[in-house]
Formats: C-alpha cells, structure tokens, sequence
C-alpha cells in the first residue's frame, strides 16, 4: 500500500461532491479511524452522492435506508417468519446486511426505530429474537439528518449521537462549484460506474497503518486538556472516555492521511469540532459548535 491509494481516493470523490475537499477528507478520516459519519444538512447538498461515491471507490456492498416516520426496527434488521416446510421460523435479513449504510434522514424515524442501529454501531452485529447476527465487515454507517428546526423531525438522544465517532456539514457549493453544476456537470449518474480505488484487503491495511501512528505523552496530554475543559462547560455535556478515544483515533487518520506516522497539535485541530461538536452541544447547532471553537481556543498545546 502506497499513499497513492489516499490521493486517487480523495481526487476522485472530488469529482463527485464539487469544491468540498475538506469534507471529503473529514469523511475519509472518519472511515479509516473505523468509525460512523453523520451529516447534517439541508437536503440537496450530496450526501448521498458522498456516501455512494465511498462506497464504490473502496469496493464496499452499499445499501441506502431512507427513514420514516412510520418505519420500524424490523424495516432495518429484518424480520423472522415461520417457514411451514422447515416447521421452523426463518430469519429475512433486512437492508443492514451491508458494509456501508447510508441512513438517510435518520431522525425523521422516531426513537425506537433510531435505536435499532445501536447495537449494529457498536458492536457490528443484530439481535433479533434472542439470536445475534453478525454483520459483514467492514461495517461503515454514514447517517444524515435535517436540521432539527425542520417539521417531523425527532431528536437524536444522546447514547444514539455518541455513537457517531464524527459529524460535519457540506454545506452549499461555491459559485464555481454551482457553475459547474449548472452548466450540467453532474456526476450523480456516473456514480455508480466509479472505478474501484482499493480491496478491502487493503482497506484494511490502511485502517491497521492509522493505528500504527504514535502520539507522544505530551500530545495524549493535550487531548486530556481538551476533553477535561469540556466537562467543566456548564451550558454542554462534557466529552465522555469514547469521545476521548474517538478524537485520538480521528486525528491519527487525519495525519496518516497528510503522511505523517506521528500527531502534532493540528492534526487534533483539525478534527476536534467533528469529533466534539454534536456530544457537547445542549440546545443547537450553534451553541454546540460555539462551544467546540471555545474549547479549542483555551487550550494551548504545550509540546
């Protein structure tokens, strides 16, 4: 594996979401840490575009669900049904058998429905009827949700949030991406023939080299700065020991990607807002992401 691999990755999801680098490169980072995306945002700006164009340039099974407010846990994990030939009930697996899920809209789907995908994001594997089953691997969700002040929504709880190792926004296009857009380049429909980049095998490879990358005392140091300002924030939640884990492993995978084998201060900057901002906000969009640049200004790295 060569840090090419990384580059013909990034250049061609660049040319499915238009003037999104950095996005493109958060998204990245977050499936090479081994963790979950979710993305908030209004509909239209390429979420699925983003996901499907992952999902097709590392050669992953892809299934995109989109959330209701009537659809129930068995819509997603599936469902047992009695089989008179067999004299036995038979498991139907449901749309989560795949190796990466787009949810889209997850909170229009009520609570209990959200709460399906805990077990699969946490522990890669279903329980229905008392029987587990595993789910392939590698196992990636990429969920996106509306902004909250929008009709028929529900509120993601906080267990179901922090269970997202990273959330980010695409946000609208800059005038030259929507030129280009307009004057028809749309590469929607040519999604789906995008050439295959990497194997799994070398996915996997490339997720056991970001474990590989080392993070000095001092550096460890001022994650822990990071993570002990946010529980003393009165007005959010503070980071819990996961979220700690999950900013390590995302900033690793920021600097495995900028081909460093070591953190330095940026690489935990540059991902802390993603990996923070949706498990300290109390209120809002605004206050939670007011909240993550507060936190990043008052720590100063000390190396």
């Amino acid at each position: 594996m060569t840090q090419s691999n990384i580059t013909e990755i990034l250049t061609q999801l660049g040319r499915v979401l238009l003037g999104k680098p950095e996005q493109i490169k958060l998204a990245l980072t977050c499936l090479l840490a081994r963790g979950h995306l979710l993305i908030e945002d209004l509909p239209g700006m390429g979420k699925t575009s983003l996901s499907h164009g992952i999902a097709q340039s590392l050669g992953l099974s892809y299934q995109r669900i989109q959330f209701t407010s009537d659809m129930l846990p068995a819509d997603i994990l599936g469902v047992s049904i009695f089989d008179k030939e067999q004299s036995q009930f038979v498991f139907h697996p449901g749309p989560i058998f795949k190796q990466m899920i787009l949810a889209d809209e997850i909170n229009r789907a009520s609570p209990k429905t959200q709460s399906a995908l805990l077990e699969a994001m946490a522990e890669h594997q279903i329980t229905v009827d008392g029987i587990t089953h595993p789910l392939p691997s590698p196992f990636f969700v990429i969920a996106t949700q509306n902004p909250s002040e929008q009709s028929g929504t529900f509120p993601l709880p906080e267990s179901q949030l922090d269970r997202f190792m990273m959330r980010l926004s695409i946000g609208y296009p800059s005038a030259e991406a929507e030129i280009a857009m307009l004057k028809g380049h749309d590469q929607s429909p040519q999604v789906k023939s995008l050439p295959q980049c990497i194997t799994q095998l070398e996915l996997s490879q490339l997720q056991q080299e970001v474990e590989k990358v080392s993070a000095s005392d001092a550096l460890l140091g001022y994650i822990l700065a990071l993570v002990d300002l946010s529980r003393s924030q009165s007005e959010g939640f503070g980071l819990s020991p996961r979220a700690s884990k999950a900013l390590l492993q995302a900033a690793k995978a920021w600097a495995f990607i900028h081909k460093r084998s070591y953190l330095v201060p940026e690489d935990v900057q540059a991902v802390f807002s993603s990996v923070a901002e949706h498990r300290i906000r109390s209120s809002s969009q605004q206050q939670g992401e007011a909240l993550s640049q507060k936190i990043l200004s008052s720590v100063n790295p000390i190396l």
